[in-house]
């Protein structure tokens, strides 16, 4: 025992002794860094403490996942977090608060690593002068006292943007933490985290392992981590609302960022890859969800999806098990099945939304109609559709909004109370003079 004491210290002390802070109270971005760099040496001495231990299963099954983390002591737990936070934050079927500080710690070195990197940049690529003289074009002259922002320095700008996205992103999640409280809301979650490709993020209201009502929201069309702030504002606005309507039960609204969206609407959005390659990860999600749940009852899971996401969930049903009882489609481009009843939810629980002025179902009905595209929006396809006051294809989750409360009602379990568009006349016009 004593030579195990002793080579235990040996091989640990001088790799904790690297891990030493500055001397002053401020947690740079610079230590975040170091962080990064001094716990890469931990690990090469806490894998030989791991690899004794079974390792995660490679099947990516919830339930699987969840066996393995209950079978591991705290001890172990606390090691695998501590060691390899990125790939205990990404198993469906972990705790949310397991997956939560785990996905906080990779967050934490990424925003690091981004600031270091886009101070970098910007030394090394100094801002030009912004404005310049406006030269008439009608006359070729100078206009006095007319200064307008020069070709270079918009150039530098759209670059420098472009430099600072993914910082963008990872602000508007801490922004999020920062805002528990805030008028009753609840906790955050992070669920799922990473920077790759155009990076990903899993952002829970309310901690779904104990709630009554779940909502999961699949953006689309040129969703990214820069852009996440919209997306997360959205299921805050969900969560308000259901909130208000559930009775004094609790619901978890969730922004679910786990693929790779389409980045352009006329040059990625017609292509159906990008909804089947990230299909299966929403379902391992939702099953996660289930396994997870520590309730006395399972809770009631809405599956609420926008624009490209739509064709994904679509995909999800038509690809494997979607684990729900409700969807809700918003401004859907068309889905993958060719009616509700192919949904994976029980009759009557498919639930769709078309604003005034959103093109993008027209888009989908004409452009991809025979392409095995099916429109939500269409009597055939036999979605219940709600009443929408909003208009646009961005505007559903306006705050106070019917489209809202629709959506909200549907998160607890009220379809019963949800405002639903008359049917269309099925007289002709003809037919319907002569009625009157």
């Amino acid at each position: 025992a004593l030579k195990e004491a002793t080579d235990a210290d040996t091989k640990w002390a001088p790799k904790i002794q690297a891990l030493k802070a500055d001397d002053d109270l401020t947690v740079s971005a610079r230590d975040w860094t170091d962080v990064t760099s001094d716990t890469g040496g931990v690990r090469e001495a806490a894998d030989a403490y791991l690899d004794t231990i079974k390792p995660p299963p490679k099947n990516n099954s919830p339930q699987d996942n969840a066996n393995w983390w209950n079978g591991l002591s705290q001890e172990q737990r606390d090691a695998y977090v501590s060691m390899h936070p990125a790939s205990i934050g990404a198993l469906d079927g972990l705790p949310s608060a397991v997956r939560d500080d785990a996905n906080r710690m990779v967050l934490a070195e990424a925003r690091g690593a981004a600031q270091v990197e886009y101070d970098t940049w910007l030394k090394k690529h100094p801002e030009p002068t912004r404005h310049t003289d406006y030269i008439n074009p009608m006359t070729g002259t100078i206009m006095k006292g007319v200064k307008v922002d020069s070709v270079a320095w918009k150039e530098w700008e759209e670059a420098r943007k472009s430099a600072h996205k993914s910082i963008d992103g990872m602000d508007a999640i801490q922004n999020r933490f920062d805002q528990t409280g805030t008028k009753g809301l609840p906790e955050a979650y992070l669920l799922g985290f990473s920077t790759e490709g155009d990076g990903r993020a899993i952002l829970a209201n309310g901690n779904p392992d104990t709630a009554d009502h779940q909502s999961v929201y699949v953006p689309g069309t040129t969703a990214e981590l820069g852009k996440i702030e919209g997306d997360i504002n959205r299921s805050v606005n969900v969560w308000r609302s259901a909130d208000d309507n559930a009775d004094g039960e609790s619901v978890s609204s969730i922004t679910w960022l786990g693929y790779d969206a389409p980045d352009s609407v006329p040059k990625d959005a017609p292509f159906e890859h990008y909804a089947y390659d990230g299909a299966p990860a929403l379902n391992r999600f939702l099953d996660g969800l289930e396994t997870s749940h520590t309730g006395d009852t399972a809770p009631h899971r809405t599956v609420i999806s926008h624009s490209y996401g739509t064709t994904l969930v679509g995909a999800a049903a038509q690809a494997g098990d979607l684990n729900a009882d409700d969807v809700v489609f918003a401004g859907s481009p068309g889905v993958k099945v060719s009616g509700a009843e192919e949904m994976d939810v029980p009759k009557g629980h498919v639930w769709n939304e078309e604003a005034e002025g959103d093109v993008v179902p027209d888009l989908g009905r004409y452009g991809h109609g025979g392409d095995g595209f099916r429109i939500p929006s269409d009597e055939k396809f036999g979605a219940n559709q709600m009443t929408t006051d909003t208009e646009g294809h961005s505007g559903y989750w306006d705050e106070g909004s019917t489209s809202l409360q629709n959506q909200a009602l549907v998160v607890v379990g009220k379809g019963e109370d949800v405002a639903l568009k008359p049917p269309p006349n099925p007289l002709t016009s003809e037919e319907v003079l002569r009625s009157k």
